[in-house]
Parts: structure tokens; C-alpha cells; sequence
């Protein structure tokens, strides 16, 4: 039986400016990501390491399919939140679980960000009232704002990404 080692090159076709201050970043380097697919299959993605020539910050070039600090692809977590109960993504229940508590903690923050996002690049036609709680449920909500079609997480997470407002959720344990 031969087995197969899923792995992909990840680069970015053009200039990628730093999220912190636009500057300009030099590559520094590959990382092995890993992330799981709608099969329950891992993948091992090759992304580059780059670091802003005037902040000093490494920023890892994330291709859209994965989310940062996610251990499966886009794709698996937007099924499971948009379809709960006819989802396919094999999974054990405390990670789905995860995911919805990840989701409902941050959607509120999702939505601000990209509300300055638009007005700071001038794109008008803000929805009222989004972020009212009953303005919708959390996914009728972000759906105003990315819609509602296959794709939406990636629609939101990018942009926020590229401004340098993604807050992740990761714990680590620090050594004094």
C-alpha cells in the first residue's frame, strides 16, 4: 500500500506589504502548516516567512483556504457554522464546539473591524443597526456585511488579517 504525502508550495504572486505599517517584506524563510480537509485528510501547506524591512515583524503568507491558528481549512469551519447539524467535516464534538464558542466571541469584534475597514477605504452603504443583537442571528448578521454565499469566513477573515486586526486565541505558557 503506497501512501501519499500531501504537500503544497504556498507563494504570493506580488508585492506583499507589511500589515503593521505597509512597508515593504523580505522573505526570511518557509514554515510547514498543517490543516486538515472536509475528508478528515491533513495536508502539509510550505508558507513563507516574512519580515517588515521597518517594524522587524514576521508575518507568515497565509493562502485564503486557511484561517489563522486553525488547525482545519476554511472551508470545514464555515460548513460547521453555517450547517451545525448536516455538516460532514469529521470532527470530534468539543472542537465543534470550539469553533461555534470561537465564532460567537469574536463575530461582534468582526463586524467593527470591518465597518472601519469600509470607512476607511470609502465603501458606503454601512447596514445599521449590525451590530444589534437583534438585528439577526450572528450569521444573518455577518452575512450583511460578506454575504452569505460559499466562501464567506475567507471573506471576512482576509481583510481583517491584512490590517493587522485579527486577534488570535492561541494559549501559550511563558517562562519567567
Amino acid at each position: 500500500m503506497k501512501t501519499y504525502l500531501l504537500e503544497f508550495l504556498v507563494r504570493g504572486a506580488g508585492r506583499t506589504p507589511s500589515p503593521c505599517c505597509g512597508k515593504d517584506m523580505l522573505v526570511r524563510g518557509t514554515k510547514n502548516r498543517k490543516a486538515k480537509d472536509h475528508t478528515g485528510q491533513s495536508k502539509t501547506y510550505n508558507i513563507r516567512r516574512l519580515q517588515c524591512t521597518n517594524c522587524q515583524t514576521i508575518h507568515h503568507e497565509l493562502p485564503d483556504l486557511l484561517i489563522p491558528y486553525k488547525r482545519y481549512e476554511a472551508e470545514c469551519i464555515e460548513d460547521v457554522l453555517t450547517n451545525p447539524s448536516t455538516h460532514i467535516v469529521p470532527a470530534d464534538d468539543s472542537t465543534l464546539s470550539r469553533w461555534h464558542g470561537w465564532f460567537h466571541q469574536f463575530v461582534d469584534y468582526w463586524i467593527g473591524c470591518l465597518n472601519s475597514i469600509m470607512v476607511r477605504t470609502n465603501q458606503g452603504n454601512i447596514p445599521r443597526n449590525i451590530t444589534s443583537k437583534c438585528s439577526g442571528t450572528a450569521l444573518q448578521r455577518i452575512g450583511r456585511l460578506a454575504g452569505d454565499a460559499n466562501g464567506w469566513l475567507t471573506r471576512i477573515v482576509r481583510p481583517i488579517v491584512n490590517i493587522n486586526l485579527w486577534i488570535h486565541t492561541r494559549s501559550a505558557f511563558i517562562v519567567q
